[in-house]
């Protein structure tokens, strides 16, 4: 295994939390993801070691997301949520109590313009810290701090309206 497919390897939980971030729904975050390793695999001669895997491979993912956006926008289709499972023998209410708060909680991230989304995402989802994520993003570190101050506060905003 090349260093390339061991880094693009250790790199897939951290690019599902992203694209869980940015799609707000499992299956699209899925698909967000295979197509940014297709992409990436596609793209590998372009990719010079010694540089940051991470970084490239969350431009690609974002990119991918973009593209995804804007095809959507064209096509006028609606995804529906993700399936909601039961479990047999005990008490249901919690779990359906937590899925509608994290469906809630989802469906306001889709709502966060895309610049304060994938702040969150990096850094509250996927527990990069600042400094981290200005670099991938290729911003200000007070950039990063402004988007998420302002993707934090209209989280909290539209979770309470509801």
């Amino acid at each position: 295994m090349s260093a390339f497919e061991k880094g693009l390897e250790d790199m897939l939980p951290r690019l599902r939390r992203f694209a869980h971030g940015l799609a707000a729904n499992r299956a699209d975050a899925d698909d967000l993801t295979q197509v940014t390793i297709e992409r990436a695999l596609r793209a590998r001669t372009q990719w010079q070691e010694g540089s940051r895997l991470d970084a490239w491979l969350y431009r690609i993912m974002r990119n991918c997301w973009i593209d995804t956006v804007r095809s959507r926008a064209r096509s006028c289709k609606i995804i529906e949520s993700a399936e909601a499972g039961e479990h047999i023998g005990h008490d249901p209410r919690p779990q359906i109590d937590a899925r509608l708060d994290l469906d809630r909680l989802m469906r306001a991230m889709e709502r966060l313009p895309l610049e304060q989304r994938e702040v969150v995402a990096l850094v509250l989802i996927d527990g990069l810290g600042y400094r981290e994520t200005a670099e991938l993003l290729d911003l200000p570190i007070g950039t990063v701090s402004s988007r998420l101050v302002r993707g934090r506060t209209a989280l909290l905003a539209m979770v309470k309206e509801g």
